[in-house]
């Protein structure tokens, strides 16, 4: 089995890490980890208590003016855990949690030979607690239903590369210099996913789903659609649109039209003010 090295980038949402950590310590005893800490020292902390025995490595990152410099902290965080000598990187959300083979079914996957992986998200209730053991996180199984969700060993290939998410990914450190890593012009949130996607699919890499390799998202609040977020969406979005000629996240842009914080018919996006 080759060498696994998880990467979560990492700004706040400690308890979510720590379970992540816990979690991976039980399941993949076995594999490496880098967080990446953006202006963020109390990462350290949550990652020696819970790290168990664990290659656990934290990297810094200070923020952006304009926000979290996301695609810079998982490129950082690839970069190191290629040094440390990764045969397969596995880009993981601080919000998400492993099942018991998780990891496992990524690294037989990858057997196949060269693709961008990704497996079933399940988003977690509020009510939910998160289990002792890894284990029982299978009963709370609901995979989101917009995305694929092939039976446990088995993979569907041919993805939509738009319904990527970095949130649970994996590829090898070839496929990863051949895309040539995230777009490092995204800074805050949203956009750059698509974009290393279509990077991968531009390069003739598929998108494969994998049966098995379930992750478990961590209940936080969130804003539908997240307006919280307007001015990085717009920018990235303007940023995507110049690189690819169209426009990413056309939901969230028609949503925020419909809430006059933006001016947007599908082919010019301005910002709305009042």
């Amino acid at each position: 089995m080759p060498k696994t090295c998880v990467v979560t980038v990492a700004h706040g949402r400690h308890d979510h890490l720590g379970h992540q950590l816990r979690l991976l310590a039980q399941s993949d005893p076995h594999s490496a980890h880098v967080v990446v800490a953006i202006d963020d020292h109390e990462i350290s902390r949550v990652v020696e208590r819970h790290r168990g025995g664990r290659d656990v490595g934290v990297v810094s990152v200070g923020a952006a003016r304009d926000g979290l410099p996301l695609a810079t902290a998982r490129n950082r965080g690839v970069r190191h855990a290629v040094a440390r000598g990764a045969d397969l990187l596995v880009l993981l959300d601080v919000d998400c949690a492993v099942g018991p083979d998780t990891l496992g079914r990524y690294a037989e996957a990858a057997e196949s030979g060269p693709a961008l992986f990704c497996g079933p998200v399940t988003y977690l209730p509020e009510a939910a607690a998160i289990p002792r053991a890894p284990e029982g996180l299978t009963a709370l199984r609901r995979p989101h239903p917009a995305r694929p969700d092939p039976p446990v060993g088995e993979v569907t290939i041919g993805g939509d590369h738009n319904l990527f998410w970095s949130l649970s990914a994996a590829l090898t450190p070839t496929t990863w210099a051949e895309i040539g890593g995230f777009c490092e012009d995204y800074v805050g949130y949203g956009g750059e996913d698509t974009d290393f996607a279509w990077l991968a699919r531009s390069c003739g890499i598929d998108l494969v789903w994998v049966g098995g390799a379930d992750a478990y998202h961590q209940h936080h609040r969130i804003s539908s659609p997240p307006v919280e977020h307007v001015e990085a969406i717009v920018r990235n979005a303007r940023l995507f649109h110049d690189r690819w000629g169209q426009w990413p996240m056309r939901g969230w842009l028609d949503a925020f039209a419909e809430r006059g914080l933006i001016s947007f018919d599908g082919s010019t996006l301005t910002t709305w003010h009042p």
